[in-house]
């Protein structure tokens, strides 16, 4: 596979059903652990659940590191293909007008074949001061189950200088993401006949009371200059069983984007001061924000290389979604984090998901020159 392309790798992935749920990255993290190995990374598969590890390679210094490692991330599985009919196969790789559609062709197997890509040209490399390490995980799509089962296994992260996320993003240097707060709202009251709803307490009014105090909750925080400021939204409610009792139970689904200058932890305070003990607040997703000040040396040294690259100035900017990031960083000694890939932003989860292949290759030399000049 000396001559193999980072588009070649990304079809070769594409071609692995990694769809969550289930997941079953395993077969597809097995050909990336062989790949690996066989360029001279150290390998460890974390047994996650059955069938879904998270791939660790570890690429060793060859002198006395001069710094911490460089870190590589990115996630196996993909979401489903949703109800709508697909023009193509997802798993063929099939190349259209320079677009390379499939499931995770954007979200985010490309990014993985550039980190890969990168990872191998590494390898090359005579002499390393640094080591470099690929964190390849299971289950980010929902709510980046993999990593944090990483993080709770004292040791096996380590910790790094530098930590690059290659989730979709059009080549834009993206230096953090905001937090996920999902919460459901549970309400309880008591059931009676819908004739005598007198005799009953009556969790809908409960639920419509939570709802009216969140419309146009103050976070109080100042939106922030680059990541703005945190957003709420009502998703859902369920509520009732039939229509001629009283219900017994609400629950509300909210979906809160946290910003810099605020918690998570914050922001669930906030939520139970507000809405009273009487309401219970259930997390489903909890990942606090990421962010990392652009005058950092390192992301300055991220802008000057995509510019000799990619012959662009890059701005600075932050992504609306969440990414292992959330997890990785703090768990790694928050480093300074890139949030870079060659997948298309707006892509991720559609049907007939695409890539710009001509994305794929910049993006690859980006990481290469990232990691040499911190190996150096």
């Amino acid at each position: 596979m000396t001559d193999m392309t980072g588009l070649d790798l990304t079809r070769k992935l594409i071609a692995f059903d990694t769809i969550n749920p289930p997941g079953d990255e395993l077969d597809c993290a097995t050909f990336l652990a062989e790949l690996l190995e066989s360029a001279g990374f150290q390998i460890t598969l974390h047994d996650w659940k059955r069938r879904r590890p998270n791939l660790i390679a570890t690429l060793p210094a060859t002198e006395a590191p001069v710094r911490d490692a460089l870190v590589y991330s990115g996630h196996l599985d993909t979401v489903p293909l949703g109800q709508a009919d697909w023009s193509v196969d997802p798993f063929a790789g099939e190349i259209r007008e320079g677009r390379l559609y499939g499931r995770g062709t954007s979200d985010m197997k490309s990014g993985v074949a550039a980190c890969v890509m990168a990872g191998l040209a590494l390898a090359r490399e005579p002499v390393r001061r640094a080591e470099v390490r690929l964190i390849l995980s299971a289950g980010e799509e929902t709510g980046c189950e993999g990593v944090l089962a990483l993080a709770d296994r004292p040791g096996l992260l380590g910790t790094c200088d530098a930590l690059i996320v290659a989730e979709p993003t059009d080549n834009r240097p993206f230096v953090g993401h905001k937090g996920a707060l999902w919460v459901q709202l549970v309400h309880k009251g008591v059931t009676a006949h819908g004739s005598m709803p007198e005799k009953g307490v009556n969790a809908i009014f409960g639920a419509c009371k939570s709802i009216e105090a969140l419309r146009g909750f103050d976070f109080g925080v100042t939106p922030h200059p680059v990541m703005g400021g945190p957003s709420l939204n009502v998703g859902n409610m369920i509520a009732g069983l039939n229509v001629n009792s009283v219900p017994d139970r609400a629950q509300v689904g909210i979906d809160i984007r946290s910003t810099v200058g605020q918690t998570n932890a914050q922001i669930k305070a906030q939520l139970a001061k507000l809405l009273g003990d009487e309401v219970q607040i259930v997390p489903m997703t909890d990942m606090d924000h990421v962010y990392t000040d652009p005058d950092t040396p390192w992301i300055q040294e991220v802008f000057s290389t995509v510019r000799d690259v990619t012959g662009t100035d890059p701005a600075v900017g932050t992504a609306s979604y969440f990414t292992d990031a959330s997890v990785l960083k703090p768990a790694m000694g928050n480093p300074a984090t890139l949030i870079m890939g060659p997948g298309a932003m707006a892509m991720a989860h559609q049907t007939d998901e695409y890539c710009e292949t001509a994305l794929i290759d910049p993006c690859t030399e980006v990481f290469t020159r990232l990691g040499r000049a911190h190996i150096a």
